[in-house]
């Protein structure tokens, strides 16, 4: 038989089977799948004038308020009453503590062709500030003043419905049927109701679910003209300023399943306010990198402690949606 018979070089064997070695190199690729986080809304609607203020877990930072002068009328040569003004302190407590901890073996890390530690410390960065924004909206809830929310909401008026558990405002984008109320309705309600409390017009500010903003959207200030805007929010895709308030939507509020019973199932909270009324104080206390005693590794660790307090409820309202 020939080589050219044989169908083989050099006169070997056919091959009848493909190779079924267990060599197969892997190839990791370079590009990691984006991740995308929640949007924090912590930094807009608080005041952060204590921060400076703490150094460890435990302390308190003690908040002096200004008092109230009475005003009197006078008569010509009558005798003046004197007054000695003084106001109660309160008192923001950094009793709050939040940690990450990882660990990278030094295998790991030498045959990575990414930086670990630089990849996970970003993560990090970005998970405590989503973890800390949903703690802080939801010990917000129920915080506003008595005036500020309700269905009998207003300090001088008392008769402006904002909802409430159990009867929250069913919100739709335009023509409005019973039962129901308009999104830019609910929004000048909220503030008539800080108008009356005499909060400044600058720096206010409402935090709404995702699907109130998109009614937003859907309403007559998808107009430029009604919004205010040059350009349409239908087409920078933003929210900008409505009746004074700069507008945030955010993902983090609470819900039935994060509040249990202090909001019914399908119920949202809607924040309006000014940053005055919340302050918030946070310090990262450590953030470092050691050797591991019990592997070949490095280990990264960080602690946040953080406080956070509603000083001014007159300057938060709270209304109470359903769709």
């Amino acid at each position: 038989m020939s080589v050219a018979q044989s169908g083989a070089p050099y006169g070997g064997p056919n091959p009848t089977t493909p190779y079924v070695g267990t060599f197969i190199p892997e190839i990791w690729s370079g590009k990691l799948i984006e991740k995308f986080y929640a949007s924090t809304v912590l930094a807009a609607i608080s005041n952060t004038d204590y921060e400076g203020e703490i150094k460890n877990q435990g302390d308190k930072v003690i908040i002096r308020t200004k008092p109230t002068i009475t005003i009197r009328d006078y008569q010509v040569n009558q005798s003046l009453q004197f007054e000695r003004p003084s106001a109660p302190t309160t008192e923001l407590t950094i009793d709050k503590a939040k940690y990450f901890a990882t660990i990278v073996d030094d295998v790991i890390e030498t045959q990575s062709d990414i930086n670990q530690m630089s990849l996970w410390s970003e993560d990090a960065g970005e998970q405590m500030k989503i973890t800390i924004d949903t703690d802080v909206l939801g010990g917000m809830l129920g915080a506003a003043n008595a005036k500020n929310s309700g269905v009998a909401a207003g300090k001088i008026s008392g008769m402006v419905n904002l909802g409430a558990t159990g009867t929250p405002l069913h919100i739709v984008p335009r023509d409005a049927d019973a039962g129901q109320v308009e999104i830019v309705d609910l929004l000048v309600r909220l503030g008539q109701v800080l108008d009356e409390q005499n909060i400044p017009e600058t720096g206010r500010w409402v935090v709404m679910p995702t699907w109130i903003a998109t009614q937003i959207k859907q309403s007559e200030l998808r107009n430029a003209a009604l919004s205010g805007d040059s350009v349409s929010m239908l087409r920078n895709g933003r929210l900008g300023q409505i009746d004074r308030f700069t507008l945030y939507s955010s993902n983090l509020l609470p819900s039935h399943a994060t509040n249990g019973a202090a909001l019914a199932a399908g119920e949202w909270p809607i924040y309006a306010g000014h940053a005055h009324g919340l302050t918030f104080a946070s310090q990262v206390s450590k953030v470092e990198t050691l050797r591991s005693e019990s592997t070949f590794g490095t280990i990264m660790r960080g602690l946040q402690v953080y406080g956070y307090k509603v000083l001014d409820d007159i300057a938060l309202a709270q209304a109470v949606v359903a769709s």
